[in-house]
Parts: structure tokens; C-alpha cells; sequence
């Protein structure tokens, strides 16, 4: 149990340490999730744009 303590404790720079990784871990699942809804916002927006364009040759 000391053990797991000094490892959590890493040699009193705990804070420091687990931060860094905290910020990394966020920093990754925003590279991860930015590109999908990326994707989903622009094939919304050429889904909306071939509808428009449907219905502007409907008319013509």
C-alpha cells in the first residue's frame, strides 16, 4: 500500500504530474472528437445544399 502511495505521490510532484496528464488526456479527446463533428457539420451542410439546389432546378 506504501508503494502505490509513492508511486500516486511521484515524489511529491503529484500535482504537477497528474495535471499534465489530465490536460493531455483533454487534449487528445478534443483531437479525436473536433474531426467528427466536423464531418457530421459538413455533410449536413452539403445535404442542406443539395436540397436547395433540388428544389431551385424543380422550379427552373
Amino acid at each position: 500500500m506504501e508503494a502505490l502511495y509513492e508511486f500516486l505521490n511521484m515524489g511529491g510532484y503529484a500535482f504537477y504530474v497528474w495535471t499534465s496528464y489530465a490536460i493531455a488526456g483533454v487534449v487528445l479527446m478534443a483531437n479525436l472528437i473536433a474531426p467528427i463533428r466536423l464531418r457530421r457539420r459538413l455533410l449536413l451542410d452539403l445535404n442542406r445544399k443539395a436540397r436547395r439546389a433540388e428544389r431551385h432546378d424543380a422550379k427552373a
